[in-house]
């Protein structure tokens, strides 16, 4: 994939930046028809991939292998499909890992995972992959993939400091993770922090800005709450009056993301993956603000 930084050009303006998105899947037929559509509007921006979740506890297996499977026969985006350590053995991770191969994607997203519901504190389960630097590892010996970790610029949740969090990034590199993809985060300095800090520790592997386009700002609060992303107080006033307004909402969560996009690249990133929450309109706004080529050629309708 590159690094996730580009010269700039002679004339002193900033490249079109590199872009990604994730999308999880859905409970109902409704949903996913309206989940096509947005595949079919994101493909137009020629991503370097489309990512897709795997739920807490390894709820959405199958869906997530369907899902998979659909973007990897209908579009020309290569797929990315998470796979967790939770609550399962690994011989059983082993087996989802070479069922990917088998279809032709050699992405993953390797991560550690949720306990189902978000409930109690993370235990290994004996006889499966602990933590997600042995996961990488594990699907190494498996095959050729392609594998993104997460890094977290505020530390995670159950980490116990920022400084110990970034070794296990330098654990899940050594194990053979290719790139970081962060948590999404507010305040842009912030990540910057981090992204320096994990130079100076080592870290060598691009580091990804995960961006979240907000769709629902009452439920982003709840699930910022689950994953320790902390929300500021100028974020929750941006949204003050447009809570039954989504038009509105769009606007505003359109013009957050745009200029975090825009102050990272000043500072040199060129790359981002975006949490599109299943949703094209706010993604697409920002793809287009920042200079991203939209290429209709690529529409799957």
């Amino acid at each position: 994939m590159g690094d996730e930084t580009t010269q700039l050009k002679d004339s002193g303006a900033i490249a079109p930046p590199i872009v990604s998105f994730e999308f999880f899947p859905t409970k109902s037929e409704e949903a996913l028809a309206k989940l096509k559509l947005t595949i079919n509007e994101l493909t137009k921006y020629n991503p370097d991939y489309f990512s897709v979740t795997y739920g807490a506890g390894g709820s959405t297996r199958e869906k997530t292998f369907e899902l998979v499977k659909y973007i990897k026969e209908n579009t020309s985006i290569p797929p990315a499909a998470h796979l967790t350590c939770v609550g399962a053995k690994k011989e059983e991770t082993d087996a989802i890992a070479r069922e990917y191969l088998n279809i032709g994607v050699t992405r993953i997203v390797a991560l550690r995972g949720d306990m189902p519901g978000f409930v109690g504190k993370y235990e290994p389960l004996e006889g499966g992959y602990a933590y997600a630097d042995s996961l990488v590892a594990g699907l190494k010996k498996n095959g050729d993939f392609d594998i993104s970790v997460a890094s977290y610029p505020e530390a995670h949740p159950q980490a116990i400091s920022l400084e110990d969090d970034i070794e296990h990034l330098k654990r899940k590199e050594s194990a053979g993770a290719a790139r970081a993809i962060t948590q999404y985060c507010f305040d842009t300095d912030t990540i910057l922090k981090f992204i320096e800090k994990a130079r100076k520790a080592g870290v060598t592997i691009p580091i990804v800005p995960g961006i979240l386009t907000i769709n629902n700002f009452a439920q982003t609060i709840s699930f910022s709450s689950r994953c320790g992303a902390s929300v500021p107080l100028w974020v929750h006033e941006a949204y003050e009056n447009v809570a039954s307004d989504q038009r509105a909402s769009d606007i505003v969560s359109t013009r957050l993301a745009f200029e975090q996009c825009h102050e990272l690249m000043k500072a040199g990133i060129n790359q981002f993956h975006f949490y599109s929450l299943n949703r094209h309109e706010v993604a697409s706004n920002v793809c287009s603000l920042l200079g991203v080529r939209k290429d209709a050629k690529n529409s799957i309708a």
